[in-house]
């Protein structure tokens, strides 16, 4: 039975989905805490008595955990174990009238604009000298900088524009701003999101501004790595890997999801270039950049892909070399493009054909990280898990890529800190080594 409580909310808020939405999340906490709500992040003993679930619906499986995390929070708070059930984020501004049909435990739905008016429903006031602030859910030495919203390309499988809405970039100045914050709060790595950063500026600055943008955030006093994510290959700003290898605190690091390699493929996914135009680009960036680290992510079984279009893309994968790599099964969504072809590949073979990615990215990164036994790298100390310290060279991003583990009992090692590590042993994903001096 639903109980009373007379307390004042204590809110827990559960993030799904990317990198983007822990950001919209951040910014939420931040300014629930300055309305002096006791606020936590994903804290199952906090004894919240209201739940804010930010949701994901991009993909099938981020759709259902959704779904089923909402679900759960129904169950408690219908047991009186939380008084209140919110829903936010990408799912809810795309499926709000369904769920507020199939699911109407949940108290209010809201959309990814509805910042204020979530804010206004918990009884707390919007706070406009907070922008670019927020309560930080990573660990206190890196943060995720959300330098635009939204996005204006025409991919066939993408549901994101129906989320989020058209691109709309943030000004230069803005995010210097809340990045000197995030440095002066302890901040040493910087990681630069949007859905296309390579777009940015051209909405408010009438041309591409990545390069600018870089150089003026590079120019931050104390601020250690910067670090660059999902780079769009056509209209690629080829003045951005000058920048990149100019400036020492921007890892020569770039995320450039691909989707794929087949003129076919390409052609139907409307990405705007084609297979030509695409070795060009990662055969400039290989064979003029050398040190830069480039990692994309593939589609396996979008409608119409053959097995030879798939064979295309394995010979493209061993071909190329990527020194990160990560493949998605396509996932039919409504209202896009996409959605009008028959989803003709099965689960099966969307599955077989992304394991098969896979194992020959497996193979390529093996062979990488065994060329660097024996030398010495920078490693940025995330945390302590179990018997080992666990770290990141300038080459690895939070979470989806390579990590460094270091013996615990042999170091005593602070997360934040940079340390020089020198590499012994190595697996597929991960490396192995022992701290040295300078």
């Amino acid at each position: 039975m639903k109980t009373k409580s007379f307390r004042k909310d204590k809110i827990n808020l559960i993030t799904l989905g990317c990198s983007k939405n822990l950001v919209d999340s951040e910014v939420l906490m931040g300014q629930l805490q300055a309305n002096n709500f006791k606020v936590t992040h994903e804290d199952d003993k906090a004894e919240a008595n209201v739940v804010i679930v930010n949701t994901c619906g991009f993909i099938d499986n981020a759709k259902q955990e959704s779904i089923d995390t909402i679900l759960n929070y129904c169950k408690l708070k219908e047991a009186g174990v939380i008084e209140k059930l919110y829903v936010t984020g990408c799912l809810s501004e795309r499926y709000k009238p369904d769920l507020e049909n199939e699911i109407p435990d949940v108290d209010q739905y809201f959309g990814t604009n509805d910042l204020k008016h979530l804010l206004n429903t918990l009884g707390a006031d919007y706070k406009k000298e907070l922008v670019g602030e927020r309560l930080l859910t990573t660990p206190s030495h890196y943060a995720y900088v959300k330098i635009s919203e939204g996005c204006d390309r025409p991919c066939s499988f993408c549901a994101i524009p129906l989320m989020r809405g058209v691109h709309k970039s943030k000004p230069i100045e803005e995010l210097v701003s809340e990045i000197e914050g995030l440095v002066k709060n302890g901040v040493k790595e910087v990681l630069l999101i949007a859905q296309d950063s390579t777009y940015y500026g051209l909405d408010i600055y009438k041309k591409r501004s990545l390069p600018e943008l870089l150089r003026k955030v590079s120019d931050i006093p104390g601020l250690e790595w910067i670090r660059l994510h999902y780079a769009y290959p056509s209209g690629f700003p080829m003045e951005i890997l000058d920048v990149i290898t100019e400036r020492d605190n921007i890892c020569n690091y770039i995320d450039m999801p691909l989707q794929h390699i087949s003129d076919n493929m390409l052609k139907s996914m409307r990405r705007g270039i084609n297979k030509e135009k695409t070795l060009e680009l990662v055969n400039h960036i290989h064979n003029n950049y050398p040190d830069i680290t480039l990692r994309t992510t593939l589609i396996c079984g979008y409608p119409g892909e053959t097995e030879q279009d798939h064979e295309e893309l394995k010979d493209f994968v061993r071909e190329s070399r990527f020194h990160r790599l990560g493949c998605f099964t396509y996932s039919h969504e409504e209202n896009t493009h996409a959605f009008n072809l028959e989803d003709d590949v099965s689960d099966f073979d969307k599955a077989r054909r992304a394991e098969e990615i896979m194992e020959i990215q497996q193979e390529i990164s093996l062979e990488n990280n065994e060329s660097l036994i024996g030398t010495v790298q920078r490693v940025l100390i995330d945390k302590l898990d179990g018997n080992y310290y666990v770290g990141r060279t300038k080459a690895d991003s939070p979470e989806v890529d390579n990590e460094v583990l270091i013996e615990a009992s042999d170091n005593y090692l602070s997360p934040g800190s940079f340390v020089n590590v020198k590499i012994t042993e190595t697996t597929d994903f991960d490396l192995y080594g022992v701290t040295v001096n300078p």
